[in-house]
C-alpha cells in the first residue's frame, strides 16, 4: 500500500517539476494584475466604487451568458443575499446537500431558513434529481396563501421556498433537471456554482439556470480576488434590488445619507474588481491547462484497479477545479492523507458533511448514503494550474 503511496507522490512531484512543498491549489499571477492594481492605486478609488467593478462585472456577465451580474466581497455573502432575493426568510426550509463546504449551509441559517439534507449522485457530487423528486412527491402538499401557492413540507409545516444544488470541485450538477423539478412546486433554484467558474453543462455556463446563481474568486479558486464572489441573474429587478440591498440600501441622493431598508456593505471594492479583471483575461488558459492537468492524472490512475479518478459528467466541460481519486476505504483513505501530507505533497478529505456538523444534527435528513461514502473514500490532490 505505502508503495502505491509513493509512486503517487512521484508522480505528482514530477508534474509539478518540485521537490518543495506542493499546495492543493495556489493561483497564478500571469497577466496584467499588478498593472490593473497599479492604475486603482494611481486614481485613488480603491473601494466599492470605481471602472474596475463595472468591468468586471461586465466581463462575468459576458463569459457566463447572465444579464446581469454584481460582485460581492465573498461568495458566502452573495449565497447569503441570493436566497434573501429568492424569498427565502425565517422558518422557510431550504433543499440541499449535506456534501458541500459548510459556507452553503450558513448562508441558509444566516436568512434563519432551515435546511433538508437529500442526498448526491456519484456522477455529480451534486443534487440527485430522483432523490429531491421523490422527497417532493412523498412529503410536500401545496397550499395557497395571499394568492400564492406554496409548497410545504407535511412533516413541519415549513413552507420549502428553494433548492441550492453545488457544483461541486467545478464539476456540473444536472441542474435542469432540478430547475424542472423544483419549479412543479413552486421552489427557486439558487446555485452554488462557487468553485465552478468556465464549467458548462449543455452548452450552458453553470450559475445560470436557476433564477439566480453565485461564484466565489477566493484565492483558492479558479480565478481570484483575493476574496470575492458575485451574484448571477437574468431577472433585472433582482440585480437592482442584489445593488441596493449590497450598499446598505442607500438611496442616491449626491450629500444625504439615506438607506430605506436594512442593507448590507457586500460590495466588491475596486482594487479587488482590478486583480479579478485581469484573472478573468486567462481564465480560458488556466482552464485548458487544468482540464490537461486532469486528463495526466486519469491516464496514470488508470493502472491501479483500487482507485478511480473522478472525472467530468456527461454532456458538462468541467473546469476541474479540484481534482480528485476515490479510495477503497476510510482506513486507507487517512493513511493517504497522513502520508502524503508528511512528505510535503497536500492532499484533502472531503469537507465534513453539514448534516454530521453539531449545529446541523437534527435537521431534516433523508437516507444519505452516498455523501457517506463519498466522505469516506474521496480526496482531493495538487491542482494548482502548471504552467510549463
Amino acid at each position: 500500500m505505502y508503495s502505491l503511496f509513493r509512486k503517487i507522490v512521484s508522480f505528482i512531484r514530477d508534474l509539478y517539476g518540485s521537490t518543495d512543498f506542493i499546495p492543493l491549489h495556489e493561483p497564478r499571477f500571469i497577466g496584467k494584475e499588478k498593472d490593473y492594481v497599479s492604475e486603482v492605486i494611481d486614481n485613488t478609488f480603491v473601494s466599492s466604487v470605481g471602472e474596475k467593478v463595472v468591468k468586471f462585472e461586465q466581463s462575468i456577465s459576458k463569459y457566463t451568458g447572465s444579464l446581469y451580474a454584481i460582485a460581492m466581497v465573498n461568495g458566502t455573502s452573495a449565497l447569503h443575499l441570493a436566497l434573501k432575493l429568492a424569498g427565502v426568510s425565517e422558518n422557510d426550509e431550504v433543499i440541499t446537500q449535506a456534501l458541500t463546504y459548510v459556507a452553503t449551509v450558513n448562508a441558509i441559517s444566516y436568512n434563519r431558513a432551515i435546511p433538508i439534507f437529500l442526498d448526491v449522485k456519484w456522477q455529480t457530487l451534486s443534487l440527485d434529481p430522483d432523490k429531491v423528486e421523490n422527497f417532493l412527491s412523498n412529503n410536500t402538499y401545496f397550499k395557497e396563501e395571499n394568492g400564492k401557492v406554496y409548497c410545504y413540507n407535511k412533516m413541519t409545516n415549513r413552507v420549502i421556498k428553494a433548492c441550492i444544488p453545488v457544483h461541486v470541485f467545478g464539476h456540473a450538477a444536472e441542474v435542469d433537471k432540478l430547475v424542472e423539478i423544483c419549479s412543479k412546486y413552486n421552489i427557486v433554484v439558487v446555485e452554488d456554482a462557487a468553485e465552478s467558474l468556465g464549467t458548462l453543462y449543455k452548452g450552458k455556463h453553470t450559475g445560470t439556470f436557476g433564477l439566480l446563481g453565485i461564484l466565489s474568486f477566493n484565492g483558492n479558486k479558479i480565478i481570484t480576488t483575493g476574496n470575492g464572489g458575485m451574484i448571477l441573474t437574468s431577472n433585472k429587478e433582482l440585480a437592482e434590488r442584489a445593488r441596493h440591498l449590497s450598499t446598505q440600501a442607500k438611496l442616491p441622493y449626491k450629500w444625504e445619507y439615506i438607506h430605506d431598508e436594512v442593507g448590507y456593505n457586500y460590495r466588491l471594492s475596486n482594487l479587488q474588481a482590478a486583480l479579478g479583471l485581469a484573472q478573468m483575461e486567462n481564465l480560458e488558459f488556466f482552464i485548458q491547462r487544468k482540464r490537461w492537468l486532469a486528463q495526466e492524472y486519469k491516464k496514470f490512475f488508470e493502472q491501479f484497479e483500487q482507485i478511480d479518478f473522478i472525472v467530468e459528467p456527461n454532456e458538462s466541460r468541467s473546469n476541474y477545479w479540484l481534482n480528485a481519486i476515490v479510495l477503497p476505504n476510510l482506513q486507507i483513505r487517512d493513511k493517504f492523507l497522513s502520508f502524503t501530507n508528511e512528505l510535503g505533497v497536500m492532499t484533502r478529505a472531503v469537507w465534513y458533511p453539514a448534516h454530521m456538523l453539531r449545529m446541523f444534527k437534527g435537521l431534516n435528513v433523508e437516507d444519505l448514503k452516498i455523501t457517506e461514502k463519498i466522505y469516506q473514500r474521496v480526496v482531493n490532490l495538487p491542482s494548482s494550474v502548471i504552467l510549463k
